[in-house]
């Protein structure tokens, strides 16, 4: 039984994520419990709400085991994140899971039987087990081992199988096949629990062409041609260029059964977490030019990964010429980075300055902090539209010139090398990297040219 009731942890999730009450550390140190567990809990509430503190009965399968350890890989996730996703109660249980699966295989992930040990059935090996070796004849020992080979043979290509998380009838018949130059097929059917009559229906069904083979190596093609930056959409327009009539759909449905799937821009950060504080209507109204510099500014957070770890950036632009006034980095999304950059900032405005600072809905510039850091300086605050990423596409468009041109053509060893770089990068985006919006001049020079008379 758990020793901390669910309204406990609704009420220290709440005053963690309310950015009101300092770190985990701190937030855990004023409940009395471990800052672990305080992430845990967050979590947790993030991905399953109020169906993370309900309890929860029930044994996970090998192949559910698989998944998420699969999913833990794949998604390159600590063992906390990934129990959030599953809604795994302890993390640590993913470790023992992972340390099984890499010492005995799937074998390992089974899970053992509950209560009083039972009596072991008897094996499955076509011989009499009961007798010593020395009583057995030559036929026997010979039978014994021949099940022996089929059967360890057979476990292999099953492993392989589960691994691809598909175990359907066509697929043991496959494995049967593979094997049967090497067998007898009696005791591969035996071995695989498959019946003569499926095995043979399989085998039939499977020398039938698959009639969208030529399809899929065009898309295979033009996916490799394009490095994969194409998804279905764009793979659709090139194959219609062909004069080849497809539907968008059928594209998209033969790129997901050949895992095809388009490398640019992954999904980014979101900080929405619905309304905590007070929402600023929309000043900006996608009306992103200004004649004049620190009259429209517009703000957002984005992350970056470098293997287990994460780092945040939070920028303010300038509509006028599309330069970083200021920013910060941190690894952690909390509220002091935001308020941090905002203040960097508003040191650079004159005192009649009076910028429209426009954001979307997250949650830190929903917080009296940051409307109150705006407001003492006479600052308009503007958010976007609930959901509504083109409200504030200027900033969309700079974090996609950021990770196309700097992040995903380099490869980081660490968080500190990933700061130096951005720190880089924005001073040369600012200074030396040219615009032709801005007539061939960089955001600097366009904001520092003479004026003409």
């Amino acid at each position: 039984m758990s020793r901390h009731t669910a309204r406990f942890k609704r009420s220290v999730v709440r005053d963690y994520l309310s950015g009101k009450g300092g770190s985990n550390r701190e937030v855990a140190h004023r409940h009395g419990i471990d800052h672990g567990t305080v992430r845990k809990w967050a979590a947790a509430w993030q991905v399953h709400g109020e169906a993370a503190f309900r309890k929860k009965y029930g044994r996970f399968d090998a192949r559910f085991r698989l998944k998420v350890l699969q999913f833990m890989q794949t998604k390159d996730l600590s063992l906390r994140e990934t129990a959030a996703v599953f809604d795994i109660r302890n993390p640590t249980t993913i470790g023992i899971w992972k340390r099984q699966y890499d010492s005995g295989g799937i074998q390992a992930l089974q899970p053992g039987p509950r209560g009083r040990p039972v009596k072991q059935p008897k094996s499955s090996v076509p011989s009499d087990s009961t007798k010593s070796d020395e009583s057995r004849t030559k036929e026997e020992l010979l039978e014994e081992l021949n099940y022996l080979r089929m059967e360890n043979a057979y476990l292999k290509k099953l492993d392989a199988l589960i691994r691809s998380e598909s175990q359907s009838a066509a697929q043991k018949a496959q494995i049967v096949a593979g094997l049967r130059h090497q067998f007898p097929v009696d005791g591969l059917l035996k071995v695989a629990g498959l019946a003569r009559s499926t095995f043979y229906y399989q085998c039939k069904a499977s020398l039938v062409a698959d009639k969208h083979a030529q399809l899929k190596a065009r898309i295979r093609s033009l996916f490799e041609q394009h490095k994969g930056r194409y998804g279905y959409r764009r793979i659709t327009s090139a194959i219609r260029r062909l004069g080849i009539v497809v539907n968008h759909k059928t594209v998209q449905r033969l790129m997901q059964l050949m895992k095809l799937k388009c490398l640019v821009r992954p999904k980014k950060y979101r900080a929405f977490r619905g309304t905590v504080g007070r929402i600023a209507p929309n000043v900006l109204q996608r009306e992103f030019d200004a004649d004049a510099p620190n009259r429209k500014w517009v703000t957002d957070i984005t992350e970056f990964r470098v293997g287990e770890h994460k780092l945040y950036l939070s920028p303010v632009l300038d509509l006028y010429n599309g330069e970083i006034v200021a920013y910060e980095t941190a690894t952690r999304p909390a509220f002091a980075m935001v308020a941090g950059m905002i203040r960097k900032a508003m040191r650079k405005l004159k005192p009649d300055d009076r910028p429209v600072v426009h954001s979307d809905q997250g949650w830190h510039y929903q917080m009296s902090a940051y409307q109150t850091l705006l407001a003492r300086r006479g600052l308009t605050q503007s958010m976007s539209r609930k959901g509504n990423c083109h409200d504030n596409a200027t900033m969309e468009s700079f974090f996609g010139t950021l990770k196309s041109e700097f992040f995903h053509l380099n490869r980081f060893e660490s968080i500190e090398a990933l700061q130096a770089g951005i720190k880089d990068y924005i001073h040369y985006y600012n200074h030396q990297r040219i615009k032709l919006k801005l007539k061939g001049l960089s955001p600097v020079m366009y904001r520092t040219q003479p004026s003409r008379p």
